[in-house]
Order: C-alpha cells, then sequence, then structure tokens
C-alpha cells in the first residue's frame, strides 16, 4: 500500500509520525511519502530519516492509496482513499463537525466522536466511519516516561516540588492571555504551591502578547517560558497540572488522568475545572487536585473520548485503511462541488495529470 501522510500545519507532523514508525518498526511492505506543505511549515525535522516532498505535483505522482490526513481539507484531485484523523479533541468548536465532502472515511478516537460522525455519515452517504483512536496516543504510551529526567533537573534546578503547564489557545476571541491578572495569579500560583510554571504557546499566537509573557518570566526561577516552536506533548508529559482555555490540549492532558483548570472556556459539557476570571484560579487548583467528582469527570473523558490507550491505534488505522481499499478500490478522486473544489486548489495549487 502507497501511503501518503498530508500535513498542510506543522501540528500535523507529531500527529502522524506514530504511523511513520509503526510501518518501519514493523518491516511493512507499504511505501511511505510525506507531504510538507511549504513555506507553511519551515521545518521539517524527519527530513533526513523518510521520503518526503514538499511538490503537490510530487504527491500526485506518487499515486497513493490511502491519504491520512490529520486537518480540514486535502486536493481533491489526489488519488486514494483520503482518511480523516483530526488534529486534536476539541469538540465545542463548531468546525470539528462540519462535513466538507474531502474524505472518504473518518478514522475516530472513541465512542463520543464515533456516535456523532456515524449520524452524519447517515445524513451525507458518501463516507465511512472507523473507530481506531488517536495515533499520537501511540507515541504518547512509548514515551510515557522519556522526560522524566528533564522534569527531575527542572525540579531541582527551581527548587519545587510540582510543574504546573499553562497552555491557552491563540485564538483572539478564546484565549485567556490578555486577561486582567493572568500573569499575576500564575506567579500567585506558583508561591502558594511551591510549583514551576511552565508557560507553552501555540506557534500562531500573537507575537505581542508571546513577548509579554516572555519578558515577565525572565529573572524568575519559578516560571519558565518555553519556545513556541516545541511539542507541546513533552511538557504535558513533564506537568502535574494544566492551565488552559479553549484548547484541544485540554482533552490530550485529561487522557493522562491528571487535572486541568479552563478559564473561560466556550466548551458546553465541562469535566474539569472551569473558572470565568483568574481572580480565583488558587481556589480551583485546590480543587481539582483532591475533588472526588473532577477525578470521576476524568475518567469519563479516557472512557469516551479516547479508550485507545493500547498502543495499536496505527495498527487498527494501517489495517482500516487497506479493508477499505479491498472493499471499495482505490477511489481516483472525490465529487465535490465548485467552491471546494476551488479551494482546494487555491490552497495547494494545481498539477499536471
Amino acid at each position: 500500500m502507497r501511503i501518503l501522510l498530508f500535513c498542510e500545519n506543522r501540528y500535523a507532523i507529531d500527529i502522524l509520525n506514530p504511523l511513520q514508525e509503526y510501518v518501519t518498526d514493523n518491516n511493512l511492505p507499504h511505501e511511505v511519502m510525506w507531504y510538507i506543505h511549504q513555506p507553511k511549515i519551515k521545518t521539517f525535522e524527519y527530513a533526513s530519516k523518510v521520503r518526503w516532498t514538499n511538490s503537490i505535483q510530487e504527491a500526485y505522482n506518487f499515486s497513493p492509496e490511502a491519504v491520512f490526513v490529520p486537518g480540514n481539507i486535502v486536493p481533491y484531485y489526489l488519488p486514494g482513499v483520503k482518511i480523516q484523523v483530526f488534529h486534536g479533541y476539541a469538540a465545542e468548536k463548531k468546525d470539528h463537525w462540519i462535513i466538507r465532502r474531502y474524505f472518504d472515511t473518518y478514522f475516530t478516537q472513541g465512542p463520543y466522536f464515533t456516535s456523532h460522525f456515524k449520524a452524519l455519515a447517515q445524513k451525507y452517504g458518501d463516507f465511512e466511519v472507523v473507530e481506531t483512536g488517536w495515533p499520537k496516543q501511540d507515541w504518547i504510551k512509548s514515551n510515557l516516561h522519556k522526560y522524566d529526567d528533564e522534569r527531575q533537573r527542572l525540579l531541582q534546578q527551581s527548587g519545587c516540588k510540582r510543574i504546573i503547564l499553562y497552555a491557552p489557545t491563540f485564538s483572539p476571541k478564546l484565549t485567556s492571555l490578555p486577561l486582567d491578572g493572568m500573569k499575576e495569579k500564575l506567579g500567585e500560583l506558583a508561591e502558594r504551591n511551591d510549583a514551576l510554571v511552565l508557560m507553552k504557546f501555540h506557534p500562531l499566537t500573537c507575537k505581542e502578547w508571546a513577548d509579554e509573557y516572555r519578558a515577565w518570566a525572565e529573572g524568575k526561577s519559578n516560571v519558565i517560558f518555553v519556545d513556541q516552536g516545541e511539542n507541546i506533548t513533552k511538557y504535558q508529559l513533564m506537568s502535574d497540572v494544566l492551565i488552559s482555555d479553549t484548547s484541544s490540549a485540554v482533552y490530550e492532558f485529561l487522557l493522562l488522568s491528571r487535572p486541568v483548570i479552563t478559564i473561560g472556556t466556550i466548551a458546553k459539557d465541562i469535566y474539569w475545572e472551569n473558572i470565568p476570571t483568574p481572580a480565583t484560579l488558587c481556589e480551583a487548583y485546590d480543587r481539582a487536585l483532591s475533588d472526588p467528582e473532577a477525578i470521576a469527570r476524568r475518567q469519563w473523558i479516557v472512557d469516551n473520548y479516547d479508550p485507545y490507550l493500547d498502543g495499536c491505534v496505527c495498527k487498527r488505522m494501517i489495517e482500516a485503511a487497506a479493508d477499505y481499499i479491498c472493499r471499495h478500490g482505490v477511489p481516483r478522486k472525490r465529487s465535490l462541488n465548485l467552491w471546494r473544489k476551488y479551494t482546494s486548489i487555491k490552497t495547494f495549487g494545481w498539477i499536471k495529470r
């Protein structure tokens, strides 16, 4: 099977790499090519290790049989079964449920998502749904303790006992970054709880806000500003508590069975501590750590959002893709309306057939 790992945005690389590793580590007879959308993705850290291209023409010439996509759009003219594998768990964001007609099948993370997309599949009638889990969870299972030594070094250097991760979203309408008292409450939280605060911002965060928080962290022994380009999962694995707002990082952290506090989230169904402003952050922190109901709510997320923490997600995905091809053959293209075709060509360009 010829597999194309399709990356429009930087975050897609970390989501799809477990599929590459699964094929490589098991010596499977599949050809794998990466499509890296440049200049949107400025660097590709696996460039010297894998087969890849930044040319949509080369991706087309590869004639993929399966195209794995953790984004909302993929060129309709690429051959192969087009598979949506999602870029996170943020179900409260409206665009999570929009069917754009680019995909032949959706590989869902868990029962909550499966039930919704199966209902949408019945409505539209032109795609299938298979529950596989999320590929990034395979990497997390394999690397759960990879950063334990680095965590210990940070704690020793700071003289702190625990790590709090502040990872807000970048959206100006949803982020907690500009809220009055946000920085001051983070500092108070660190002091009161003998904690080290790691601040990890989304790469698209407003530069003015990022610079403001970076300057605030300078000279503080219990606050560290992390480079925006680094992988957030590393810092999730190192941390004891997450503070955020409306971000898919919330669900990834909950799946580690660790406490989460959000500030002004737009989520309708909240399974963690949420407060309207930073004013009560310290009190929310205390509840999140010890409240039995909060612990039970976190477990509901694990059971319904993604219970597939067995390290076999990529295996299920590869097998499901092969099964689709066995039943339907290799699709040559998708039938789309003119607007979707235009959007696809405008984003990725055209090819010579």
